[in-house]
């Protein structure tokens, strides 16, 4: 049975959270927040992107005394680097290049603020995915989509980019951007009833 109504906020401009979040039965309006997401020196990406979740859903709470904000914040890692959203087609190649025939993590964390209880919780999520080998064909007619432009290490398991994907270890949803099993945790610890 679900609790009283409330006032949900998604603070993520991805289509991709909004979906996922949607999937859950859950009524959201979606306010993204805009914040300095530069990593500082010497923060391991899951610190880095523990940090980023909780200063967008802090910053878009700052403005509603009444809301309850979920924010998240994604980064592909491989040999200790981040691997960002492609600037261009060439960046994005070769993100694919690096990736082809290895295995990388994706890390997600998530951040909610509870106005109502004054609460504010966050966990992290890392999931191994496993890259077949691309050609420089493959490589080249995917970058072509358009698909890896906006997504962090150059593609979308959700898309197209599950053609390269041999197995993951770990939560597939983590890897599109919102694990939904760690935020199911969060919202029952803040009450907020999905089933």
């Amino acid at each position: 049975m679900k609790t009283a109504k409330r006032n949900i906020i998604l603070a993520s401009a991805s289509p991709r959270r909004k979906e996922l979040l949607q999937r859950l039965g859950l009524e959201f309006d979606i306010v993204p927040a805009s914040i300095d997401e530069k990593q500082n020196d010497h923060e391991d990406a899951a610190t880095y992107t523990l940090r980023t979740a909780m200063q967008k859903a802090l910053a878009v709470a700052k403005n509603y005394t009444d809301a309850t904000v979920i924010s998240a914040d994604t980064v592909v890692v491989m040999d200790e680097q981040i691997l960002g959203k492609p600037k261009t087609m060439d960046q994005a190649e070769e993100m694919l290049r690096n990736l082809s025939g290895r295995e990388h993590v994706v890390i997600t964390s998530v951040g909610i603020v509870d106005q109502i209880s004054g609460r504010s919780i966050s966990a992290t999520e890392q999931t191994l995915v496993y890259f077949q080998m691309l050609s420089k064909e493959e490589i080249r007619a995917y970058v072509e989509t358009g698909e890896p432009m906006d997504k962090a290490g150059a593609y979308g398991i959700q898309g197209l980019g599950g053609l390269f994907i041999r197995r993951i270890e770990g939560d597939f949803y983590n890897v599109v951007g919102l694990p939904l099993n760690k935020l199911y945790q969060l919202l029952k610890e803040i009450e907020i009833r999905v089933l």
